[in-house]
């Protein structure tokens, strides 16, 4: 297990730099770099991958304990609701026991985002839109300069302004646009840059369309997400066909996947979207058949017990996971490493060789045991 190039977590995910290592088209020019304590986006850095506590921030060490947890899943920069001044002031309790970038998150009283930055809020969460008027952004934008606080400008479809829904005929991927524009020129005014942008919607397509149109003029860096995604399975479809369609242009710096669940899950599904296009190195990839008649063993079961098993295991490798001996060597030749099950027993694959024979209940430790002396 290594330690991640821009934090203090030991995570077996190695980021690296698409614009470096991919052939993937670029929309945008690099970005404006924006450090987050010690995490830096934008500029060519790894896409960066981020989830939100769904415990009461006022609640330091539920929230703590929930951070750590996702720590260990790979999440690199954690967000926390801020709506109360006992949630500001819950901050430095939490911060005391993590090690990734805290985000506060701030909606309508700008108090709270001035508390959340004194008591150590490492970037702040704002719309701009809804915390009233001008001199009530100025005190938060003086207070995050003071401090050297980077504020995250963020617009969600459902929050767009009356006037740019007038003009455009309803909630538009140009009114989005205008919309956050209007906020980031804003706090430009007022002598600040050290900025992060956002915008989201529900609709897929009008969020693509959206960040196609804003990263041909927006010199900061993006923070994507597909926004009220919905459950595990519609919010990761979403989720990865928006994801997927913005990342592939080389738009976004910063991702979240946003599902009604646990949020493990959420950095699960933002490590897996950022691999397979290619824009993260390491962690072992499962893959496995779909079941057929010819499956003698419980392969979904097995295949989710292998996924689990490999979260932890710093290899670089694929895993093939087969419901049966008859096509299995053959289906996993690509896979480094795989098992396929027959009647009571099954066989442990390399590149398409079949090594070894074992019982059954004896499939999963053997592999087991093979990933974990790999490098011997």
């Amino acid at each position: 297990m290594r330690r991640d190039c821009y934090s203090s977590v030991a995570v077996p995910f190695l980021p690296y730099n698409i614009r470096e290592e991919t052939g993937i088209h670029m929309l945008r020019n690099e970005t404006k770099k924006v450090r987050i304590k010690d995490v830096v986006i934008g500029g060519g850095s790894p896409v960066a991958i981020q989830s939100m506590t769904n415990t009461k921030t006022e609640d330091a060490d539920a929230t703590a304990a929930q951070i750590l947890a996702l720590e260990k899943a790979g999440c690199e920069i954690i967000r926390c609701a801020v709506p109360t001044m006992e949630a500001a002031l819950a901050l430095p309790k939490i911060k005391e026991k993590i090690h990734i970038p805290l985000v506060a998150d701030i909606h309508f009283d700008y108090r709270l985002a001035i508390a959340a930055i004194e008591h150590g809020a490492d970037k702040i969460r704002i719309n701009p839109g809804n915390i009233g008027t001008e001199d009530r952004v100025r005190a938060v934008v003086d207070k995050a300069r003071e401090h050297r606080v980077p504020i995250r400008v963020g617009v969600n479809s459902g929050s767009l302004e009356k006037h740019l829904i007038e003009r455009y005929g309803g909630v538009t991927a140009e009114g989005l646009v205008e919309s956050a524009m209007d906020k980031v020129r804003m706090i430009e005014r007022m002598g600040y840059d050290d900025l992060v942008v956002s915008i989201k919607s529900s609709d897929v397509m009008m969020c693509v369309r959206a960040h196609e149109l804003i990263a041909r003029e927006c010199i900061y860096p993006l923070h994507v997400g597909i926004t009220e995604a919905g459950t595990l399975l519609a919010g990761n479809i979403k989720s990865s066909i928006g994801l997927g369609l913005i990342l592939s242009q080389g738009i976004g710096d910063t991702i979240r996947v946003s599902l009604t669940g646990d949020p493990a899950e959420e950095i699960r599904s933002a490590r897996l979207i950022l691999k397979t296009l290619g824009l993260r190195k390491g962690g072992i990839e499962v893959v496995s058949c779909p079941t057929c008649g010819r499956t003698k063993i419980d392969l979904i079961a097995l295949a989710n017990q292998v996924e689990k098993m490999v979260e932890d295991i710093p290899l670089d490798i694929k895993v093939a996971v087969m419901g049966c001996v008859v096509n299995g060597p053959g289906e996993a030749k690509e896979a480094d490493i795989g098992i396929a099950g027959g009647i009571g027993e099954g066989l442990l694959i390399r590149k398409g060789e079949v090594v070894k024979k074992v019982k059954e209940d004896q499939l999963l430790e053997t592999l087991r045991q093979e990933l974990l002396h790999w490098n011997e």
